[in-house]
């Protein structure tokens, strides 16, 4: 039986500093995202991009905070989103825009796990914990905050009120390699599981990914996958405003979303964090589109060899 994709753009770029986010959901289209998951025998249903009114300035008693209103309303608007879609397809994608969406995404996902009495897990590809609270961010990046937020840390009351939470332990980081020092006490005090880049070079990506889904199947859980381009190395991902150098290589990214893919797990998708304006000439709109395929259902004997 045909299982049933929808792709939702978000092209928020409230939560960042650098603009060009507002471009990564068509950038990813043109990159023939749609395609590829129809060729891999899903049914594709493109639901456009959401938006969101203009919106009143609030204020914050931290003076850092930026688009605090803008953010709050993407976050409103995309959690229902994301709950609808999860009601009504097999498994949403959600493409961005910077990683502020997830906070939309996680919270209306937490709802909807909620609704089938089955336990929400993450698997968090990112340079960055994202751990940080409204009151502990210096930079005011707000796509900085959303784990803290759909974890129910404090000081989120500016941001709406969570209907649904995940729990900490639910979540299983990879590729971390910029944290802060809040965000470093915060994760002992609430106990993530984190592999960092030194422990990938360590130990590699499948005894703890492999673990981490074991867990996942033995609770019966919903499993999303929040994906950001600096989970990448830079080298082969330029297009986004966060470049952290050692990131995953070629190998180990594809690797990672075909042993996900296999699990069989996967219940949604972020993919965020694309800046076109930083590309060069697609390369990094192509390689997500072809790590998408990965976790979709595409392995090596798929791909076909490029004669020169």
């Amino acid at each position: 039986m045909t299982r049933t994709v929808s792709i939702l753009g978000a092209p928020i770029q409230t939560g960042a500093s650098q603009p060009g986010c507002i471009m990564g959901p068509a950038s990813l289209r043109i990159a023939g995202l749609g395609d590829i998951l129809t060729e891999l025998g899903w049914e594709v249903d493109d639901l456009g991009d959401l938006s969101i009114p203009p919106q009143k300035p609030v204020p914050h008693k931290n003076p850092a905070i930026h688009d605090l209103a803008e953010t709050r309303a993407w976050i409103e608007a995309l959690s229902q989103a994301a709950f609808d879609a999860a009601q009504t397809h097999d498994r949403p994608i959600f493409i961005g825009g910077d990683h502020a969406l997830a906070a939309g995404t996680l919270s209306g996902l937490a709802r909807h796990a909620k609704t089938q009495d089955r336990p929400l897990f993450v698997l968090w590809l990112d340079a960055h914990p994202d751990l940080h609270t409204l009151e502990t961010t210096t930079s005011g990046n707000l796509h900085g905050t959303p784990v803290a937020y759909v974890t129910s840390q404090p000081d989120f009351e500016a941001f709406p009120p969570l209907e649904a939470s995940i729990d900490p332990k639910n979540f299983c980081m990879m590729g971390i390699r910029s944290v802060d020092p809040a965000e470093r006490a915060r994760i002992k005090q609430i106990g993530l599981e984190v592999h960092d880049m030194r422990a990938i070079d360590e130990t590699g990506v499948l005894a703890p990914l492999r673990a981490f889904l074991d867990r996942v199947r033995e609770a019966n859980g919903l499993l999303h996958v929040s994906f950001d381009v600096d989970f990448l190395d830079p080298g082969i991902a330029p297009a986004v405003g966060t470049t952290v150098p050692g990131g995953a290589t070629f190998r180990e990214a594809h690797l990672i979303m075909e042993e996900v893919g296999d699990s069989d797990l996967v219940t949604s998708l972020d993919i965020v964090e694309l800046n076109p304006f930083l590309d060069e000439r697609g390369r990094t709109a192509k390689l997500l589109c072809d790590l998408a395929a990965s976790l979709f259902g595409r392995r090596v004997l798929d791909r076909m060899t490029r004669s020169f």
